[in-house]
């Protein structure tokens, strides 16, 4: 991306003052060595999203920001409903409410070490994973309906974890405002039989060591401590979440007009978020939300299961779970006074700082967790909210390494076998149902985890609090 453009206002922020048809402006948040890798779609979509009715403040993208659909991965912005302000299903994504939860195991790192590749198989047959892959849950129509509005609340009362667990969660584990009327059969049809599966692409199940702690209070207050073994679920709304925004799009297409909306790219469809339109995508949204955090729910509990099958002296907590593609409505100060917004996360994560009335009393004193996914063989890492990120870029963080290179060139460079048997070398065991799988998202394919996360702590929009390594990867 050409940097030329932009005016640097720190070492990690880059300001696009408006021209033609935008009505605020553009902010990178990254150092020179990221935002000059970002490929110039990014720039042009950032450019497009500044165009839309009722934007506020700025359109944003983070330190992994990546060309996407609409909006570019690593995308934020916040509309003004009062002000004609838009709800875009490019904005939120097509895995809905894809996100990542962290738990702890009370283990140490040699505590697995002789059963690393029982743990492994034990793991991988119990979750399902892969494209197309089916769970052992049939819902009924009301059991769907149930589903849909509960959200992780609803897994818990099947006997999916315990009401502990949903202290831990965005939305305690149920958005509000779903409505299950809002998604058509063919959604439901498609998630029928996906509950407790992790599905394919970036998504994984990965035992982790922690192995840096940064910031101790903030670990403390997680739960963790270096050399204590971890647990990240990283997956989504599977096919249910993928129908809703390929039918609310091409309706979004083909309403446009008449909503006087003149669009840079059609990938922006949008409508106005007090239509009906734009109501019901709202509810089928939420709705969708809700099926992520329940089979995350599920997830969880098949995880638990599994691992106590292996290593009985484990206890297994919640840290966090928290959402990278939604749209959620918040209230924030602009301007010196509250207003109520919708913003868009795609690729990034909400990011609350200390003192946040929405986050759990234990969490209050040091801010949200934030949790920041890698790729197999590279680091993930834990961070929490800061203050500064709540006037940066709507209390918003990134999300994970973002792609450097699309599948099918990983598939140019790498083949599964050889990216398993590498990593198994340096002690990482992967287990995946897809050879193709592992070489569309080898660890080369991704931009460097760690210098994504040093720009988000240099920028200010989270804190840096734990490094975490690999150890088992299932990969879907």
């Amino acid at each position: 991306m050409d940097l030329s453009r932009f005016v640097r206002e720190t070492d990690t922020k880059w300001r696009l003052e408006p021209f033609g048809a935008m009505r605020v402006p553009a902010v990178v948040f990254a150092d020179e060595g990221l935002a000059a890798e970002m490929d110039d779609k990014v720039f042009q979509q950032i450019v497009n999203v500044a165009t839309l009715p009722g934007i506020v403040g700025a359109s944003y993208a983070m330190p992994d920001a990546h060309w996407g659909y609409g909006f570019p991965i690593g995308g934020v912005a916040a509309f003004d409903p009062d002000a004609g302000g838009v709800v875009s299903a490019g904005g939120v994504g097509f895995d809905i409410s894809c996100g990542v939860r962290l738990l702890t195991t009370g283990l140490k790192r040699s505590d697995v070490e002789h059963c690393q590749e029982t743990l492994a198989d034990v793991l991988f047959t119990s979750v399902p994973a892969g494209l197309g892959s089916r769970g052992h849950i049939d819902l009924s129509p009301r059991e769907m309906d149930a589903m849909l509005l509960g959200g992780a609340s609803w897994a818990v009362t099947q006997g999916y974890g315990t009401s502990v667990d949903l202290e831990r969660i965005e939305e305690h584990g149920q958005m509000a405002g779903a409505v299950p009327a809002a998604v058509s059969d063919r959604a439901r049809e498609r998630q029928r039989r996906e509950m407790g599966t992790l599905g394919s692409g970036n998504h994984y199940l990965e035992v982790q060591e922690v192995t840096e702690i940064h910031d101790k209070d903030a670990a403390s207050a997680f739960g963790l401590a270096q050399g204590d073994v971890v647990i990240s679920i990283h997956c989504g709304s599977r096919g249910l979440g993928h129908q809703i925004g390929t039918e609310f799009l091409r309706e979004m297409v083909i309403a446009a007009p008449g909503f006087g909306l003149e669009l840079p790219d059609l990938e922006l469809a949008c409508a106005p978020i007090e239509s009906d339109l734009g109501r019901r995508y709202l509810g089928a949204m939420r709705a969708a939300i809700n099926c992520a955090l329940a089979n995350r729910q599920i997830l969880t509990h098949l995880t638990r299961r599994a691992v106590l099958s292996v290593l009985p002296d484990a206890d297994i907590r919640v840290v966090f779970d928290v959402s990278h593609n939604t749209c959620k409505q918040e209230d924030h100060r602009v301007d010196r006074r509250m207003r109520r917004l919708f913003v868009h996360r795609k690729g990034a994560t909400r990011a609350f700082g200390p003192a946040h009335p929405d986050l759990p009393p234990a969490l209050r004193t040091v801010g949200q967790p934030v949790l920041i996914g890698g790729s197999m063989g590279t680091m993930s890492y834990v961070m929490a909210g800061s203050g500064d990120g709540l006037a940066h870029a709507f209390a918003s963080a990134c999300h994970g390494a973002g792609r450097s290179m699309s599948r099918h060139q990983a598939m140019k460079h790498w083949r599964g076998r050889q990216v398993i048997d590498e990593l198994r070398s340096r002690g990482i065991l992967i287990r995946s149902p897809s050879a193709r799988g592992v070489a569309e998202e080898a660890p080369g394919a991704y931009k460097d985890v760690s210098a994504v996360v040093d720009a988000a702590h240099a920028a200010g929009l989270a804190r840096k609090v734990a490094r975490l390594a690999p150890v088992v990867c299932v990969k879907g």
